[in-house]
């Protein structure tokens, strides 16, 4: 149904995202430091539920009410890349904080948790435009069955997202600790960090 080139097409563009901060990695990453792995994962479940509601909506045919309305799609365009440059200058205003050097918390229980992930899951501009506009282009509609090929591609994203997003959760406290030892490579990570956003912000507002 689906051909291998689209999944492996697809897998490589979502381990691209996935590796390239944002949103998600950052509330789990903070999580994660500052309140342990368990709060990390339970975060995770959220972002994971998240990932299935675009997918169900791009399997309904959200991708076809912004290609009929394009306005609709410039205006969730542009507000993500609103919010992109708002992180990034976060990130690299003077005094900003690193991911991994978050400021403390105070520890919230599990259905806020995961309430959290979901929403900021929801709300990342990275994963409404990946939705919306990338998963389409690796649909093949000569092929046939176009929402089982969202399907697979979908899962196909979820499956690498959730496993490397995990991986970053679990390790965040380890990588937290090395980095807050050296302090000249927790600033490169901050502003290596701040840049790939900014970046990220102008090239999804020109797109």
């Amino acid at each position: 149904m689906v051909s291998t080139h689209a999944v492996v097409g697809m897998a490589l563009v979502a381990l691209g995202m996935v590796l390239t901060p944002g949103p998600n990695m950052i509330y789990l990453v903070s999580r994660s430091v500052t309140q342990g792995r368990k709060a990390g994962m339970v975060s995770l479940i959220g972002v994971a539920v998240g990932f299935f509601v675009y997918l169900l909506a791009a399997i309904a045919g959200i991708a076809a009410l912004f290609a009929l309305v394009p306005a609709v799609y410039t205006a969730v365009k542009l507000a993500g890349a609103a919010y992109l440059a708002w992180l990034a200058w976060k990130t690299l205003k003077p005094g900003g904080v690193s991911a991994f050097d978050p400021k403390p918390l105070p520890p919230d229980p599990p259905r806020k948790l995961f309430t959290m992930g979901l929403v900021t899951n929801l709300l990342n501009p990275k994963i409404a435009i990946l939705y919306i506009s990338v998963l389409p282009q690796f649909v093949e509609p000569d092929r046939g069955n176009v929402a089982g090929q969202s399907l697979i591609l979908g899962l196909t994203q979820i499956a690498i997202a959730i496993t490397v997003n995990g991986l970053i959760a679990m390790a965040a406290g380890s990588i937290s600790g090395f980095l807050r030892s050296r302090p000249r490579w927790l600033s490169i990570q901050r502003y290596v960090m701040g840049t790939v956003l900014a970046g990220i912000s102008v090239r999804v507002a020109l797109t």
